[in-house]
């Protein structure tokens, strides 16, 4: 079998498409696979699709594709132009690529495949090219995957931040609750994101008013632009975030107390932490600091936030109950972050509460923002937001890409 055959059959090419020669240089360690078209060969129309159209004239190009073997390998083909009678001469679609790239689209399929599992400047040096030339094929591929998604079932949403780089920096995500993933992501954290969110929402047929539970923070910007944009969904605020109000609150105490108290240096995550999640020097640690003859505040505080805690072990039929009396006792502490804390509870009451109707959290999301900052970790950041927004889609957007396998 000659070698022009047996790239013919590798790369599945059909008639009037064949290789026509071979060559390998060893010194740039390059392999160039040539493809051309018998004279007198018909051709479709690119835009109209009519069939059996001689070949106006043709130009040369190339493109990259998977290595052969360690070495580098181009295909380079004279590429009509189809002359049709209604459009004129238009410039031929090749099988093995798609129009305006210079890489073949198993080439491709394959970036998209190692981009979800290592930075893309790492993918670059492997593939030798350079980074932003892969970053405009990512590109592509996310925006035209996501131009097909359908969001009109979606009627359970969940929306947080993330961060793009140190500072305030911050990129928006929005998850379907019940597909359980990515589906918009937009720069900053306040309220205009919603109203881009509620547009996209309309572009992937959607609707806003659809929309029934909203999970989320107790951002205001988050709360006015759900009001506003998500007329009748109900708020249910993450658990999480929740607790982590009341953490706050219990570490304030600790740092204000510790300035004449200094027995509680270096206890900060004995509070912080449940009990059973103590490692042993820290259980010795809280038991030697929660003597009652030292009458701590930080000891009170900290009892606050375990019985806070016990909350979402009550059944729907207590909940509220069992709130009011925390309440009670969190405003009659006499420690103010505690005050501050059970206030701002009250404040956000039935959307705390709502949680034991809903049942939804922003789990699904804390999973999805560690799988972003892991892979900002590897790549030591992304130089623009909408490098990172197109690497959240990429991992967590389920996207179905059009390509080979």
């Amino acid at each position: 079998m000659r070698d022009t055959d047996l790239f013919q059959m590798a790369l599945g090419l059909q008639a009037p498409w064949q290789v026509s020669k071979v060559e390998f240089d060893a010194l740039n360690s390059q392999l160039t696979i040539m493809i051309d078209f018998p004279k007198g060969s018909r051709f479709s129309c690119p835009v109209c699709g009519q069939s059996d159209c001689k070949a106006y004239d043709s130009e040369q190009k190339s493109w990259r594709h998977l290595n052969f073997f360690q070495h580098e390998a181009y295909l380079t083909a004279r590429v009509p132009r189809s002359d049709c009678p209604r459009c004129g001469p238009r410039l031929v679609a090749v099988p093995w690529a798609r129009p305006g790239s210079g890489f073949t689209l198993l080439f491709e399929a394959y970036v998209i495949l190692m981009a979800q599992q290592m930075p893309i400047y790492s993918l670059g040096q492997l593939v030798g090219e350079h980074d932003t030339r892969l970053w405009r094929l990512l590109h592509h591929y996310v925006d035209c995957a996501r131009e097909q998604v359908d969001m009109s079932a979606t009627v359970r949403v969940g929306m947080d931040e993330t961060s793009k780089s140190r500072g305030h920096d911050y990129v928006s995500l929005f998850v379907d609750f019940d597909e359980r993933k990515v589906i918009f992501a937009t720069p900053g954290k306040d309220a205009t994101t919603v109203e881009r969110f509620s547009q996209d929402l309309l572009a992937h047929q959607g609707d806003p008013k659809k929309v029934k539970e909203v999970c989320c923070d107790m951002s205001p910007a988050f709360i006015n632009g759900v009001e506003q944009h998500l007329p009748n969904a109900q708020f249910t605020f993450d658990k999480f975030h929740v607790m982590k109000i009341i953490n706050d609150a219990v570490d304030h105490v600790r740092r204000e107390e510790k300035k004449q108290r200094p027995e509680l240096k270096h206890s900060r995550y004995v509070w912080l932490k449940n009990p059973k999640n103590l490692k042993a020097c820290q259980s010795n640690l809280l038991e030697k600091l929660s003597v009652k003859g030292l009458n701590l505040k930080t000891v009170r505080a900290y009892h606050i936030r375990l019985n806070f805690q016990e909350l979402w072990q009550q059944p729907l039929d207590q909940a509220e109950v069992f709130l009011k009396k925390w309440y009670f006792w969190a405003t009659h502490s006499r420690l103010q972050p505690m005050i501050d804390a059970a206030r701002t509870i009250k404040r956000h009451w039935q959307g705390v509460l709502r949680w034991f109707s809903s049942q939804i959290n922003n789990g699904i999301l804390e999973g999805i923002n560690s799988l972003v900052q892991a892979a900002k970790a590897r790549a030591r950041g992304y130089r623009s937001a909408r490098n990172l927004i197109t690497m959240i889609y990429l991992l967590a957007g389920k996207l179905k890409f059009d390509l080979p396998t």
